[in-house]
């Protein structure tokens, strides 16, 4: 049988066979409590271990409760959702995750967006009948990640995200019974670990377990220092998911509101990564056809397919698993990183201000962005380009606490000369958008014609791996995009076994892109979210006078005024980087 028939709290319902209990109720409206449940259909994610049994029904004829999550349903099954025997054992669970849990609510970094003290609130826990012994470990704090595992309850949502999604096999259940915990091997620290600080981890997690390192306080340091002139840059993934945190619809662009909060906060200049997202264009895309010209002249020493580099939890993945390929990727540095180098030459010789008295701020999607901008290739005698990294989370946080009321600001343009883009650069903020901007570039600059089109569907989507050719006018350009670190691994090991036959390819490590990054406001699991985000940022794109990154006026001038022309000597200093081998 393809359709089961059975009863969920007297309603009868027809599903598919292999439906959960779970999915079954959730389809007529009954919400069945979860808290190791995640489930996101469109990425191909799922998380039903069945471990917290928060989700226990009672079935007619089962002498026990079943989890519903990890549940099929069958023929005639009956089911009673909420059944006081049910009700009771829901709270019974929960008061005992609760009794080994820190009650550290009130200066708690997840405080108020906790899906633990939502749960304990909506069961009605008000005390906990079983104290006891409570498990300590010690904290960890990484670059990027904070690690405080006393408040881990075992829903093991972290490692599924780590192990399953992104295959980077950092986090697992260790020990047994009362000292078990999830955790690197050996309990060892996650800056000796293989994490990539792509910040998925800390996007699922529904406790404080796992939460960013919080820069918001040496940001309000830098602006109250009357001798630091401090500037800031925004990524262009922010302005699509800052609005849900308050309380605005998801995919909501909030661009003009952005600029206008960050100038209240009194930040001396606001600037858009979108332009240092053009100038990445402008570098990745010569290096592009500059290895394909090689390709084409019959040098078989030529590294291909290019992969693109603005991902700093993507390189570090591939430092870490894949140590052979680091000549294959693009040398041009990320967005965030090129702005910051730009701006502490090209900016700060025209604001005659000394480099170690700019301070360059970054807003980000990406919680591996803190990590990169510590990064010892991207400091200048210990000073770094990018000083502070906050994430969306942490600039709304910053807004709220400065009194700032979010929908009443006017829309306001960023400065110049850092704050002018085209579409081009806000595509760069979802899966398939930094090599659309490339292909725009790299096809007039090929062929010397203007392009037919600017939008490239064949491009776009949520599907994990995708590929497409794009006709450069009698060359056929095969294109690769994955994103999530386990669809990148395929890739690689598709290169690595010599069946690629891409040019370039596109990786980001977070499902979705930066839309979609560890540090953006928490979607728990709700895919349509993020196609609400990947809406906006297309919207933004065709909002944009100019859509493609080599008719940037500010770029143009910045060639010719500082740079010289993409890859010189002098842009290859300032704007490439090179990889390493973390296997050593």
């Amino acid at each position: 049988m393809d359709t089961i028939n059975l009863i969920i709290d007297n309603k009868p319902i027809v599903v598919k066979k292999g439906t959960t209990i779970l999915e079954a109720a959730s389809s007529i409206g009954v919400q069945v409590p979860t808290l190791c449940h995640m489930k996101l259909d469109d990425l191909n994610i799922e998380n039903k271990p069945g471990g917290c049994r928060v989700c226990v029904v009672e079935v007619e004829g089962r002498r026990n409760l079943a989890p519903a999550c990890c549940t099929d349903v069958h023929e005639g099954m009956v089911v009673n959702s909420h059944s006081i025997r049910a009700i009771n054992a829901r709270r019974t669970v929960m008061e005992l995750i609760l009794s080994d849990h820190p009650a550290d609510c009130l200066i708690c970094a997840k405080s108020g967006d906790c899906e633990l003290q939502d749960m304990a609130q909506q069961l009605g826990i008000r005390k906990i009948h079983y104290p006891g012994e409570q498990s300590h470990y010690r904290e960890d704090t990484s670059p990027a990640i904070i690690r405080e595992i006393d408040k881990c309850i075992m829903c093991r949502r972290c490692e599924m995200m780590c192990n399953e999604v992104q295959t980077v096999g950092v986090l697992s259940a260790i020990n047994r019974g009362f000292d078990s915990v999830v955790s690197p091997a050996f309990e060892m620290n996650l800056d000796h670990s293989e994490c990539t600080y792509c910040g998925q981890c800390v996007a699922v997690c529904p406790t404080g377990a796992l939460t960013e390192v919080d820069d918001t306080g040496k940001v309000i340091r830098a602006l109250s220092d009357p001798a630091k002139t401090v500037i800031v840059q925004t990524a262009p993934a922010v302005r699509a998911a800052l609005g849900e945190e308050f309380e605005m619809e998801p995919g909501t662009l909030v661009t003009g509101k952005l600029v206008s909060a960050l100038r209240r906060l009194r930040f001396d200049h606001v600037f858009d990564t979108d332009f240092a997202a053009d100038l990445t264009i402008m570098e990745e895309g010569t290096e592009l056809l500059n290895r394909l010209g090689k390709h084409l002249a019959g040098d078989k020493d030529v590294k291909l397919p290019i992969l693109t580099s603005c991902c700093p939890a993507w390189v570090k993945f591939f430092e870490h698993q894949f140590p052979e390929m680091k000549e294959i990727p693009s040398t041009a540095r990320s967005p965030q990183q090129m702005f910051g180098s730009i701006a502490k030459t090209y900016f700060a010789e025209k604001l005659g201000v000394e480099r170690e008295n700019l301070v360059v701020v970054s807003i980000m999607p990406c919680v591996a962005k803190k990590y990169e901008c510590g990064r010892d290739e991207f400091k200048v005698n210990g000073n770094p380009d990018v000083d502070h990294v906050i994430t969306t989370r942490e600039l709304a946080a910053l807004i709220k606490l400065s009194n700032i009321d979010f929908k009443t600001l006017p829309n306001e343009d960023f400065d110049n000369p850092l704050g002018e883009s085209t579409g081009a650069g806000v595509i760069f903020g979802t899966t398939g958008g930094v090599i659309e901007a490339a292909v725009r570039t790299a096809y007039e600059i090929h062929t010397k014609k203007e392009l037919p089109r600017l939008d490239f569907d064949e491009l776009r989507g949520m599907d994990g791996i995708r590929e497409a050719t794009i006709d450069f006018d009698g060359l056929p350009i095969k294109i690769g995009i994955a994103h999530g670190l386990g669809n990148a691994r395929k890739l690689l090991e598709d290169i690595q076994a010599g069946k690629s036959e891409f040019h370039a390819i596109e990786i980001m490590s977070c499902p979705g892109g930066c839309i979609g990054g560890g540090g953006q406001p928490y979607h728990h699991g709700n895919a349509e979210i993020l196609k609400k985000r990947q809406m906006a940022i297309y919207q933004e794109d065709k909002n944009k006078t100019l859509r493609k990154s080599h008719e940037n006026p500010h770029i143009i001038k910045l060639y010719e005024e500082f740079l010289g022309e993409p890859m010189s000597e002098k842009a290859h200093h300032l704007l490439h980087t090179e990889y390493f081998d973390r296997t050593e």
